[in-house]
């Protein structure tokens, strides 16, 4: 490349432009034997690449080499430049001193222009170094200059850098407007890495002002920006892990941190951005419950952040490893002291985390039964209560629960957990996906614990019931907000039914198929990175549980009880409401119930297969087990009536049908009491509709399905080729009733993917979202549907809870592998009672005694469950 100078010069913003072709010019402006001015040029360059997308090492020694050509040219601005370069690379290398020596003399070497851009790289080192007040020194001293030199590209960065300042210090407002005003400078430039940049930066805007379904599609959005240049997404990795985790995906952000810190580890990238990922990592950990894994992760960012002399990250780092030694069990004195330590110091660098430092050392401090020293920190820690985004706020309101039930007061406890609570009510009502709704109850788990315990010892069973329902499967207090009509979505899914339809044909013929699976693999990701970007309705404050309007329903259901199970300090409370009144029973210890009901599930499986009749009395003896378990004393006074059971998350996968006191009961299930209220006053759709849907694959055949037509006469059948899942949900939306013999496939990995096999392919949970009112009554004739997988605080995902808030009044479903053909003259006979008037818990009920008495059929009477009110 032998054009003039100006074009050589050209390559610098091109490196952010088009930084694969920047690359290859410098790289053969070298090959030409350069003069010294575009030998300096060239060796910078190519410095930033390897700097930021490269080897550290070999980025060092062609800065060096930079500098040296830019001296022999005896150009200053030409030497200030390198040196800024140089100083950047050294700070991200770990080699602080060295790398602001470098910027400092940059600064001095510079004049006018150049002295400008120069200060704003030193504004964005004194930035990864958590020097705030001083980044935005130089950078509000860089932009006026950049400003009147019409330097567009420089002043959009220095514009991007302050707002990005501003985040760190909890601005969020003087941030959207230096975003938004760096926008509308790029748009005018062909920077696109620093496009990309702004995009990232906009997410990030997003998540600190609380908006996560926009951060995540922003963040989303920018790598696939980043992906087009080829270049590696470090920032953006960590940023992504704390949208995650915010999210309650802190799993999914370790797994991310830690594949980028290999990635980094690969190319011998910037120390301090391994540092920051480790950080991330161990944030991550701790909220995963892997403490041991915090521990190490944060340890070792700890160091690596005081080796590059960044005690805004070293106090972060710290703060994470108190916390993970905290969760460890390691409470101690010390522990507590060096929590207040970080969080004076958090206070001093203006860092908007010091709450959670103060919130830490109280609570280790009421751990130890130090009152007094746990009184002051909390009191520090909950002026962070009425103000700032809603994570922020949580933590105020749990450190004044806490600072109440100290001072013994359980009015105080239950008014800040009811405050701390609304505002994760309207944080998770933004949330669009009903995932998200689900994993982001965790956040408030320790104050829905507080205001049980609060309500146990002060208000009786009726109280301990309104808060166990205050937070008990509340992301199906209300639908998920519908995806919306996205080209690429849809066509997501539709190549997603294809792929899984071929692999499963592939399974059966016994070809290998890791192929289909890797690609399956990725749709799933695609659908559910774009599932994740829906925004959620304004909250509106929703009707909140009411136990006189429960016990007067209850009374109109033919003087029912309702079994509210909640679980406190690791024992089950039994309240039973009915007859006007709420009544509480101790049960046994929930740890004992999960493994007896395990054993049952076991029990269950055996005896779907002809020939183990002999296993019968030992399922019979662990479902007494169980019910003296989960009902204890309360098993005598459920009366005769009906019975609804609302189970903690944990326990849903007990075939409650087994229990004795149960076995001959019109007997329902529901998630919640709200939920069972809701379905209560559900009216069915007018018509009538009727839909019978038969899957392939079946050993019978889907046997039933003929004879449920004849019965029905005008149903809606649709099977064969008709079986199709985009026919099937047009037919199921507003049916009052729909039956569906398929295999059902649940995912523990990924409960929105369970599935039904239709005939082009699996019908996902993700599919039933999009119906604008899923059928009034559904039964699903098949195994695994009706299992669930435990997220968040005591939230349940999978095909049933999808079905709930979308309009379905009642589900018939089934939570263990059944016998197929002994499933068929279950479901006429329940098809009958049906037909004849009564609920689908009166018709399952009279189902199960015309069945034969043989283990077999036993079992598949048992496996299957009445969930709702319909």
């Amino acid at each position: 490349m032998t054009a003039g100078s100006d074009t050589v010069l050209e390559l610098l913003p091109m490196v952010f432009a088009a930084p694969g072709e920047a690359l290859a010019r410098a790289e053969e402006v070298l090959g030409d034997r350069p003069p010294a001015l575009h030998a300096s040029v060239a060796h910078q360059v190519i410095g930033i690449w390897q700097r930021d997308f490269g080897d550290m090492r070999l980025a060092l020694s062609h800065l060096r080499r930079a500098r040296a050509w830019a001296a022999r040219a005896d150009s200053a601005e030409r030497e200030a430049d390198v040196l800024a370069t140089l100083g950047v690379a050294l700070v991200h290398a770990g080699r602080t001193r060295q790398g602001m020596d470098a910027l400092r003399r940059g600064v001095e070497r510079g004049t006018g222009h150049t002295r400008a851009r120069v200060l704003f790289r030193r504004a964005y080192a004194w930035w990864v170094l958590g020097h705030h007040k001083e980044a935005l020194d130089d950078v509000r001293r860089a932009i006026p200059v950049l400003r009147q030199a019409e330097d567009v590209i420089w002043t959009a960065r220095a514009l991007t850098l302050r707002a990005t300042v501003h985040l760190a210090l909890g601005a969020v407002e003087r941030a959207d407007a230096d975003f938004t005003a760096a926008e509308a400078l790029w748009d005018t430039t062909g920077q696109e890495h620093d496009k990309a940049d702004a995009v990232e930066s906009r997410g990030l805007a997003a998540f600190r002002s609380g908006d996560i379904p926009a951060a995540l599609r922003l963040l989303d959005e920018a790598e696939e920006r980043y992906a087009k240049l080829g270049t590696p997404t470090f920032m953006l990795n960590i940023r992504r892990c704390e949208v995650l985790m915010a999210a309650g995906l802190p799993a999914e952000a370790l797994a991310e941190a830690d594949a980028a810190i290999r990635a980094l580890d690969g190319i011998g990238g910037q120390s301090t951005r391994k540092a920051e990922l480790l950080l991330a990592a161990a944030r991550a950990a701790r909220l995963a419950d892997d403490p041991q894994t915090a521990i190490a992760r944060a340890a070792l960012a700890v160091r690596l952040f005081a080796g590059q002399r960044r005690a805004w990250w070293e106090t972060h780092a710290r703060l994470v490893l108190i916390e993970a030694r905290h969760a460890a069990g390691r409470g101690s004195g010390r522990l507590v002291a060096d929590a207040a330590a970080v969080a004076e110091k958090l206070v001093a660098l203006g860092a908007p985390a010091a709450p959670e430092a103060s919130l830490l050392a109280g609570r280790i401090a009421l751990d130890l039964g130090w009152t007094a020293d746990a009184e002051r920190h909390l009191a520090v820690a909950a002026r962070s209560r009425r103000v700032g985004p809603p994570l922020a706020r949580m933590t105020g309101w749990a450190a004044q629960a806490l600072r109440a039930r100290a001072a013994g007061s359980p009015r105080g406890v239950l008014e800040a957990c009811r405050r701390g609570l609304d505002v994760l009510d309207d944080h998770r009502m933004t949330l669009g996906a009903s995932e998200l709704r689900a994993r982001a109850t965790a956040q408030g788990a320790e104050l829905a614990a507080l205001a049980q315990r609060a309500s146990l010892a002060s208000g009786g069973p009726r109280r301990l019931l309104v808060w166990s329902e205050r937070w008990r499967a509340t992301a199906l207090s209300a639908p998920p907000t519908r995806p919306p009509a996205d080209p690429a979505l849809l066509s997501g899914m539709t190549a997603y039914r294809e792929i899984a339809a071929r692999a499963e044909e592939a399974r059966q013929e016994g070809k290998p198929v890791p192929a289909l699976e890797r690609e399956q693999r990725r749709l799933e990701r695609e659908i559910r990175s774009r599932t994740l970007h829906m925004r959620g309705a304004a909250p509106d404050g929703g009707d909140r549980f009411d136990v006189a309007r429960l016990l007067a329903r209850l009374d109109d259901s033919g003087g029912g009880q309702l079994v509210a199970l909640a679980v406190l300090d690791g024992r089950v409370q039994v309240l039973l409401c009915g007859q006007g009144r709420v009544r509480r029973f101790e049960a046994g210890p929930l740890a004992a119930a999960e493994t007896e009901a395990e054993h049952v599930q076991a029990g269950l499986r055996r005896l779907a297969h002809p020939g183990a009749q002999a296993r019968l009395p030992v399922v019979e003896a662990a479902g007494r087990r169980l019910e003296e378990l989960l009902l204890g004393p309360a098993a005598a006074h459920l009366g005769d009536g009906p019975v609804v059971i609302v189970p903690p998350g944990r326990l849903h996968r007990v075939p409650w049908a087994l229990l004795p006191s149960l076995r001959e009961r019109v007997l329902s299930v529901s998630p919640s009491a709200s939920s069972w209220l809701r379905a209560r006053e559900t009216a069915p759709p007018p018509g009538g509709r009727q839909v019978l849907v038969r899957g392939p694959g079946l050993a019978t055949g889907g046997a039933e399905v003929p004879e449920l037509a004849d019965r029905y006469g005008g149903a809606t059948v649709l099977e064969y080729d008709d079986a199709s899942v985009p026919r099937v949900l047009a037919e199921l939306d507003g049916a009052a009733l729909a039956h569906i013999a398929a295999h059902g496939a649940f995912r523990a990995d990924g409960p929105l993917f369970s599935s039904l096999r239709m005939a082009d392919g699996p019908l996902i949970v993700h599919d039933f979202e999009r119906l604008d009112r899923s059928p009034y009554r559904i039964i699903l004739s098949c195994c695994d549907t009706a299992r669930f997988a435990t997220v968040g605080a005591d939230e349940l995902l999978g095909l049933v809870t999808a079905l709930l808030p979308l309009g379905t009044a009642g589900v018939v479903a089934c939570s263990a592998p059944v016998n197929d053909a002994a499933v068929v003259p279950l479901m006429l006979a329940l098809h009958k009672g049906i037909d004849a008037g009564l609920s689908l818990a009166e018709s399952l009920r009279d189902a199960r005694a015309t069945l034969p008495s043989d283990a077999l059929h036993r079992a598949t009477g048992w496996a299957f469950t009445a969930f709702g009110a319909a």
